[in-house]
């Protein structure tokens, strides 16, 4: 195995000698190139995870699937717009349509596993017909188009029919493609892999889907540049990385000094019956920092879920805690301690260490510091699509 750096793609593929010479490595790391919506992420990906399986023919239908599998939880349970916000309430992006239509059909929770969603597009196959036929139109053709002739003189765009007979000459008489197309139409279309380009692929899965990912995150976050932490937004997160342990120790802490009173319902906190639950969701802020982190009912945070509380009237009394805890902070050494505890995981936002946290501030000062860092975070959450909750 040789391996094969191409600069330009970020890519450095193990090629072994054999096929180094027969395949056009550089074309292939010109198949994300200039990107006009996101399918070509989605679609290179599925192919590469099918291939990883060792899936030798598929069709357009069952790739389709694959990329509305891999966009649901972003699309659903991050609300990320996958090119770009929806201008005058239409989603431009073919894939995210899909994810939306089949949301709306199967009614699945937004987490839920890729079986239950490959389950309910089965389930839903003759109504989701229609947006998946519209992400037959270009995408699998212009995928190849870094093979294909530099001046694009023999290129037919605007005829199925017509690419599928070119891309057939061109691996034939020209280079070895990656996949070639058969005759069936739209959903039926057939679409069969090279065997070679299925080794090199299969020897260099993990590095070739760790470029897709990076390109995917890169074109995201220039169509999402509001969201924080899209990195982590593109699959599900392991539970594990919550980190609220020390945070209830610091309410622990309060609770047997003071009276808390729960944001949404204004009954007393009782030590065993709360959890700490996050004001802006945490699949927005994608953050368990200290100032975004409140002790409310149990009974009540599955109801709020993924959603934003009505900002008035539940600000007013979320910073009413803040600033209960933060007397306390600076007037009880132990409570002092139990907040330092906190720096490792929970304190990392300058201006709330800097300005929030510092001794002296009044109330005034406190909600004013409070409200002027927050109310930009809750308001780019709403327009992101995140659903307001009055309890």
């Amino acid at each position: 195995m040789a391996e094969y750096n191409l600069a330009k793609a970020g890519l450095t593929l193990s090629v072994d000698e054999t096929y180094r010479n027969l395949l056009d490595i550089e074309s292939f790391g010109q198949m994300l190139k200039d990107p006009s919506y996101s399918y070509k992420f989605y679609w290179l990906e599925a192919i590469v995870k099918l291939i990883s399986e060792g899936v030798e023919k598929t069709t357009f239908n069952d790739i389709i699937d694959e990329m509305i599998c891999n966009a649901w939880y972003s699309v659903r349970e991050f609300h990320i717009h996958l090119s770009g916000m929806p201008s005058d309430g239409i989603v431009k992006d073919g894939v995210e349509r899909a994810v939306i239509a089949l949301s709306e059909l199967s009614g699945l929770s937004a987490n839920a596993s890729k079986v239950e969603v490959k389950n309910a597009i089965k389930q839903f196959e003759r109504e989701l017909k229609p947006v998946k036929e519209q992400l037959t139109n270009m995408v699998p053709y212009r995928a190849l188009a870094g093979f294909f002739q530099r001046d694009g003189s023999m290129v037919n765009w605007e005829s199925t029919k017509r690419l599928t007979s070119y891309i057939e000459t061109v691996n034939r008489e020209v280079v070895l493609l990656p996949y070639t197309l058969g005759e069936s139409s739209r959903l039926k279309k057939e679409v069969v892999f090279h065997p070679a380009w299925m080794r090199l692929i299969q020897d260099n899965t993990v590095a070739i889907l760790g470029w897709i990912q990076f390109e995917k995150v890169r074109w995201l976050q220039n169509n999402n540049p509001e969201v924080p932490g899209l990195v982590y937004k593109l699959a599900p997160m392991d539970e594990k990385m919550r980190k609220l342990g020390r945070v209830r120790k610091l309410w622990e802490g309060i609770l047997e000094l003071s009276e808390v009173k729960d944001v949404f319902t204004g009954e007393q906190v009782t030590a065993d019956g709360y959890d700490v639950d996050h004001f802006i969701p945490w699949s927005f802020v994608m953050n368990d920092e200290l100032w975004n982190l409140m002790p409310m009912d149990s009974s009540l945070n599955s109801a709020k879920s993924n959603r934003l509380p009505l900002w008035d009237p539940f600000f007013e009394k979320f910073a009413e805690n803040q600033y209960l805890m933060y007397g306390f902070v600076h007037e009880m050494p132990g409570i002092h301690k139990l907040f330092e505890a906190c720096y490792r995981d929970n304190l990392h936002s300058i201006w709330a260490g800097q300005e929030l946290y510092r001794k002296g501030n009044s109330k005034e000062v406190f909600f004013g510091i409070l409200e002027k860092n927050m109310q930009p975070v809750y308001d780019s959450a709403r327009r992101q699509g995140y659903e307001v909750w009055n309890k």
